[in-house]
């Protein structure tokens, strides 16, 4: 796909997922006003500049763009057509990440690396894939197609396609729909440690108890031993 259908692509995939975008003026507001829109028009200028090795042009242009959007994109991120950022403040997505099509992030999500690793060092994100408002996906790792990401959690291991993440560490929820089984946390059906603990203490006097009177018997038994003549 050329860069040209890409951006259109952008454009509409706005109106499907933005009711805001749905107005008299909505595409002129789009253009004026979205800032995912126009990060993500920069990048995709900068990042054929960044593919033909075209020196410090592609950084600048990011650059600048991050100052005017609060949305730092390196030239390097392969983003597939029809890509969404809502709201766009500090978004920020790494040098080698790969981000699928048709894939929506919320303010704040970072899918960035875990150290000074060289080569793949940032996330692969599959086709259709929601990242919630100020997640985190970090290191080389893949997430699949039709994957939900809450909002705030921190993924770093990778997650198959057609599940939900949720949580620090981002644990799977649902997959295809389905709960994952998980324990019991009903709060009215919670352990109380308390209780626990006295039954606990009371049963272990009741042994010691229970020994000391074997003790004793035994004690009285050698006492009678003794008294009796040889």
């Amino acid at each position: 796909m050329n860069l040209f259908s890409k951006i259109a692509k952008d454009f509409r995939a706005i109106f499907d997922r933005d009711p805001a975008a749905r107005t008299p003026f909505g595409a002129i507001e789009v253009v004026l006003t979205y800032s995912g829109f126009q990060a993500l028009l920069v990048h995709r200028v900068a990042h054929v500049l960044h593919r033909y090795k075209i020196p410090l042009i592609p950084r600048l242009l990011a650059h600048l763009i991050r100052i005017v959007t609060g949305v730092e994109i390196h030239p390097g991120a392969a983003i597939g057509p029809g890509f969404f950022i809502d709201h766009g403040m500090g978004v920020v997505i790494g040098e080698t990440a790969e981000v699928g099509e048709n894939v929506t992030l919320y303010q704040g999500v970072t899918l960035g690396g875990t150290g000074k690793e060289k080569g793949k060092r940032h996330p692969t994100i599959g086709n259709n894939t929601v990242i919630g408002a100020h997640a985190t996906v970090l290191g080389n790792i893949r997430i699949g197609n039709n994957v939900k990401i809450g909002a705030g959690s921190v993924v770093v291991g990778s997650v198959p396609d057609n599940c939900t993440v949720v949580g620090v560490p981002g644990e799977i929820v649902r997959i295809n729909g389905g709960k994952v089984p998980t324990e019991n946390l009903d709060h009215g059906d919670l352990p109380d440690p308390v209780k626990e603990l006295r039954d606990r203490i009371a049963f272990l006097q009741q042994e010691i108890d229970s020994l000391d009177g074997h003790m004793k018997g035994f004690e009285q038994q050698i006492i009678d031993r003794r008294k009796k003549p040889s």
